[in-house]
C-alpha cells in the first residue's frame, strides 16, 4: 500500500448502516444487517480500518454484535460532534491513519463537507447501490452482488 491510498473507511450509522435499500423487504442480509453494514464487513475483512463516527449515544445491538469496527466514536463520549473537524481527525488518529487517506461517509452533507475540509475523501449517502459502488471503486475492489 502507497502513502497516497485510501486504507480506511470513517461511517455514520443513522441514514447510513439502518439503511435497507430502495424496496427491500426483510433484514437485508442473513443476519439481520444492512445491505451496507454487509459492505463495511466486507471491506474489513479485505484490511481497510473501519470506524463508525455517531453524534448518537450508543451502537445499536447487530451493531456492536457483528465486529464490523475497528474503532467507535461516539460524540457523548469524546466531547466532540460532528461537523467539528476535531471529531474527524481524533476519529483517523485512532485508526492510524492520516485524514487524507479515509474516506467518510454520511447522509448529512454538512457533516460530509467538514469531513472533507479534514483532508478525507467524502461519499454523501443516498442510495444502497449507488453508495456500494462508490465504496468498491474508491478502495479497488470488486463490486459484491
Amino acid at each position: 500500500m502507497t502513502e497516497t491510498e485510501l486504507a480506511a473507511l470513517i461511517v455514520d450509522c443513522g441514514g447510513v448502516l439502518d439503511d435497507p435499500g430502495w424496496g427491500a423487504e426483510g433484514d437485508g442480509t442473513p443476519e439481520g444487517l444492512s445491505p451496507l453494514a454487509h459492505e463495511v464487513r466486507r471491506l474489513r475483512t479485505s484490511g481497510v480500518a473501519v470506524a463508525l463516527l455517531s453524534n448518537g449515544d450508543s451502537v445499536p445491538e447487530e451493531l456492536a454484535r457483528a465486529g464490523l469496527f475497528d474503532s467507535v466514536v461516539l460524540s457523548g463520549e469524546v466531547g466532540m460532534s460532528k461537523p467539528d473537524p476535531a471529531v474527524y481527525r481524533y476519529t483517523a488518529r485512532l485508526l492510524g491513519v492520516p485524514p487524507r487517506r479515509c474516506v467518510f461517509l454520511d447522509d448529512l452533507g454538512g457533516n460530509v463537507a467538514a469531513a472533507v475540509d479534514t483532508g478525507m475523501v467524502g461519499i454523501l449517502h443516498r442510495e444502497v447501490e449507488r453508495t456500494r459502488e462508490e465504496l468498491a471503486v474508491l478502495f479497488g475492489l470488486e463490486e459484491s452482488s
